[in-house]
């Protein structure tokens, strides 16, 4: 058997393997995506999850200031 058969009858099922798990992978990532923008609730969270990062990076800012005062 050549070399080039061997790494044929190796790397096709493998390859295989990888393809349908990427392929299954894909599906879930776009039905979360269709669940998440359908679902009203999810904006609202995220914008409130927005609005609170947004004050943390703020007071994170503010202590940065304070202690570069400080050294």
């Amino acid at each position: 058997m050549s070399e080039s058969v061997y790494f044929l009858t190796l790397g096709l099922p493998l390859a295989t393997i990888l393809v349908v798990f990427g392929m299954r992978y894909r599906a879930l990532v776009l039905q979360a995506r269709a669940q998440a923008v359908g679902n009203p609730a999810n904006a609202a969270a995220l914008e409130k999850i927005a609005a609170t990062l947004a004050d943390v990076q703020a007071r994170l800012a503010g202590i940065e200031k304070i202690l570069k005062a400080v050294e």
